[in-house]
């Protein structure tokens, strides 16, 4: 489907049934008016999500029974596996990994392949989560293998395909890189990325951190020929407690931990609960919906594409929408004191995040002041464990992330960018 930097919105009596089919869009728990634009950070939880997780978890019965509600449970695990491979990730063969977090299926990923894999480097980039940055370099000091890092473009947010593929050689053995920034909301052209590095090493293990990038677009690993990508459900409208990966033939058949009898490509460990598969079928379910109103098709992974492509138009629109304003509503472009760090007129190849900064706050302060105003954003900050490697490669010393979700509309933006101007005045006109 075509993107352009034209704005395309949902229509509103179906904007309205969207919103509806989301927990606290606008107020939190407590009732208090909020606009919560920290979606990066953990998106806010479809309804189905939440009471799928509720009505499984009540029940005691185990799946590897043989009686009418082990069987059923069964299916709904089956069910959610298959969501999750073919529906989410797009793979025709390969394995689940499942873990408790989406940073521990990376490592699990990352170090089966350092520990099995010919080679004597690995190549990641400066902007990575930490749990993709770490494992590689924790692996690489362990397996002996050097440790290259492909550096950020302050001007765009994201790295350029060049600066990656200048340090891929023969002996790469792996390529760890995320599917987009979550600063900076920047979509890394992956398929160019990985036609290119295995131009140089055919035999090249890729992986990728997609767990920003699922709740807002389409990631296809079976186009991509992707060895490994993982997600995290909490923020793809789903619930916490669980993280999954997708793993190629190859690395699924790879020494691992697992129970000796069970198969060589079996990578869990225990019994996962059926109650967040089931959660996870409700969130491809929704998708699937919101698919069904722009596509005749009965195929669930065609819906499934159509509906996180409509997701991203609508966000896009938004994104242009929060950078420009209306005459009435001036734009984060155009408010006097706010600052937009990695800004691009390319507004297409991003998700919906933007990193500013306001004149006169320092970026915890800023976090605070819109707190207080009713709107819930996040500051990456260089005395930050999380972001301190990520905003310096950047030439940030940190900026405040806004992320707001498809669900929103444009009247949530402007009463962000009233308050965002609010602010901006404040504290310019008190310097």
């Amino acid at each position: 489907m075509e993107i352009t930097d034209k704005k395309i919105f949902f229509e509103p009596s179906l904007q309205s049934e969207i919103k509806n089919k989301f927990y606290y869009v606008n107020e939190d728990h407590t009732g208090r008016k909020r606009q919560f634009f920290e979606n990066s950070g953990g998106s806010l939880r479809l309804k189905a999500a939440v009471e799928a997780k509720s009505t499984f978890e009540k029940i005691p019965d185990c799946p590897e029974r043989i009686h009418d509600i082990a069987e059923m449970l069964k299916n709904v695990k089956e069910k959610g596996i298959q969501d999750i491979m073919e529906v989410i990730f797009g793979a025709k063969s390969g394995a689940l990994v499942t873990e408790l977090t989406a940073s521990q299926v990376m490592f699990q990923i990352t170090r089966t392949i350092m520990e099995n894999a010919p080679g004597t480097n690995v190549v990641t980039t400066s902007i990575e989560h930490p749990s993709a940055y770490d494992s590689a370099k924790m692996y690489a000091q362990r397996t002996g293998k050097e440790f290259r890092v492909a550096m950020a473009n302050p001007k765009t947010g994201g790295v350029d395909t060049e600066e990656i593929l200048r340090h891929i050689d023969k002996d790469t053995c792996l390529l760890s890189v995320m599917s987009a920034s979550n600063i900076s909301g920047y979509i890394f052209d992956l398929e160019e990325i990985v036609l290119e590095a295995r131009k140089i090493n055919p035999d090249i293990y890729i992986i990728s951190d997609a767990v920003q990038h699922v709740p807002h677009g389409v990631i296809d690993v079976e186009k991509l020929k992707l060895d490994g990508a993982n997600f995290a459900p909490y923020k793809a409208f789903g619930i916490r407690g669980c993280g999954y990966g997708y793993i190629s033939d190859r690395v699924a058949k790879m020494p691992h931990h697992k129970l000796l009898a069970k198969p060589e490509n079996e990578w869990e460990l225990g019994t996962f609960p059926h109650s967040n598969f089931a959660s996870v079928t409700a969130v491809v379910d929704y998708v699937c919906w919101l698919g069904s109103r722009f596509s005749a098709s009965n195929n669930r992974r065609e819906l499934f594409v159509e509906g996180m492509n409509q997701i991203h138009l609508q966000e896009h629109s938004l994104l242009i929408h929060m950078m420009e304003g209306t005459d009435e509503v001036p734009g984060l472009r155009h408010i006097p004191g706010v600052q937009v760090f990695l800004d691009s007129a390319d507004t297409v190849a991003r998700d919906l995040i933007s990193a500013i900064g306001i004149d006169g706050l320092d970026y915890t302060q800023a976090v605070k002041e819109y707190y207080k105003r009713g709107v819930t954003v996040f500051e990456r900050v260089d005395t930050s464990l999380y972001s301190k490697r990520i905003v310096e490669s950047l030439n940030l010393k940190g900026a405040i992330r806004v992320s707001p979700l498809h669900c929103h509309d444009t009247s949530d933006i402007d009463d962000f960018l009233r308050i965002t101007a609010e602010i901006a005045k404040t504290f310019r006109r008190d310097q």
